[in-house]
């Protein structure tokens, strides 16, 4: 047993016990092309996209072309490296398959090349809310949480999407998607890798938390640090409270109301954490008064809300349960990179699934959130910065 322990030591990998993984800043698709101003083009394709589609939407608040935060993972003996979303929005993970014309630009996956590699040959589709598009066949091998040479969550036998075909994604810094959600909203009822870790008894808990930094608008810099099976006591203070989910499909829980300076909404709503979503989304006519109320004005071509990037506006204040958590605007006013900044909210009318909000990057930048798998709840703690 010694030689097994010693031998995984050197191979980095993560028999059980808690983890960290680290995350990488990246500019988004949306600063990037606002800042050449191709955005507005673009969302006109994405209409296409949504116009044309004859799938059903089965990831309805997913839009990823404003992700700031991306991970490393691997997929295969030996390991093949991918960057990944690491997304708390949906459930199932996908890379691109080295079968994918489409796909030249990204990392691929090459069943050839894996010993571990077993077919599974049944046919796979997802449609996102933003009118994106991925399939093609499951699979099975073992993923890795993080990069080659560094400590990893191995785990075996992990389903996965083998992407044979993507609309929407091929000019995107990100290979595939893996969702941290629950295996109620996963395509196909595929078990997700975390959940299938919790299972093989990989992990001390089954929780994650996740950490995010206040970096601005550069490439490259250390995003933040996902924390598997365990609180993350560096970055983050103790749990302020505890909220149990209202559905355990996406991590979807209620606030009791939300506001920023004279403005405020006691309206009661569903909302969920989303690590795959920058901004915070809600009903256009509470998110409307709240850009009044901190100074933000709304650009009707880039669909965006702008404000400057030396005001001193009022925090937004979300309540849960019967606690405040104030969102200062070092944390919700985005700089693009490019002399202008952003008010990180966006209009987000529901169309049917039962969510009133997002809660994206700036409240996950705020307080830390942990993900309690075990017991079906959400805590947040004061992030460290």
């Amino acid at each position: 047993m010694k030689s097994v322990l010693v031998f995984a030591a050197l191979l980095g990998v993560a028999l059980a016990g808690v983890f960290q993984i680290e995350l990488t800043k990246i500019q988004s698709k949306r600063m990037k092309m606002i800042a050449e101003g191709t955005w507005p083009a673009y969302l006109k394709y994405k209409e296409f996209l949504r116009s044309s589609g004859k799938a059903v939407v089965s990831q309805p608040a997913n839009d990823y072309d404003d992700l700031e935060y991306i991970g490393n993972g691997t997929l295969g003996t030996p390991q093949q490296p991918f960057l990944i979303i690491l997304d708390t929005g949906s459930s199932n993970l996908w890379v691109p398959d080295s079968t994918c014309a489409a796909c030249s630009r990204k990392h691929r996956y090459d069943r050839t090349k894996s010993s571990t590699f077993v077919d599974n040959g049944q046919k796979w589709h997802i449609s996102y809310g933003d009118g994106s598009n991925a399939g093609g066949v499951l699979a099975q091998d073992t993923y890795c949480f993080g990069s080659t040479g560094t400590t990893q969550l191995c785990i075996p036998n992990t389903v996965f999407g083998r992407a044979t075909s993507l609309n929407g994604f091929n000019n995107d810094a990100t290979d595939g998607i893996l969702g941290l959600a629950f295996q109620t909203i996963a395509v196909d009822h595929v078990v997700p890798p975390l959940i299938n870790a919790i299972s093989q008894k990989l992990l001390d808990a089954p929780i994650f938390t996740v950490w995010l930094t206040e970096v601005g608008p550069v490439n490259g810099k250390r995003g933040g640090v996902f924390t598997y099976g365990g609180l993350d006591t560096t970055n983050c203070g103790p749990i302020i409270a505890y909220q149990p989910l209202s559905a355990a499909t996406y991590w979807q829980f209620k606030i009791a109301g939300i506001g920023a300076g004279s403005y405020s909404s006691n309206a009661a709503a569903d909302v969920i954490s989303d690590t795959g979503t920058s901004f915070i989304g809600g009903p256009t006519g509470i998110v409307k008064g709240i850009a009044t109320a901190v100074g933000a004005h709304y650009n009707a071509a880039n669909q965006i809300y702008t404000i400057g990037c030396k005001v001193t506006p009022p925090d937004v204040v979300i309540t849960i349960g019967t606690n405040k958590y104030n969102i200062k605007a070092k944390n919700y006013i985005v700089n693009g990179g490019n002399g202008q900044c952003y008010f990180g909210f966006f209009p987000f009318d529901s169309t049917g699934f039962g969510l009133s909000w997002i809660l994206g990057d700036p409240f996950i930048r705020s307080y830390c959130n942990t993900y309690d798998i075990g017991q079906q709840r959400i805590g947040f703690a004061l992030a460290n910065h």
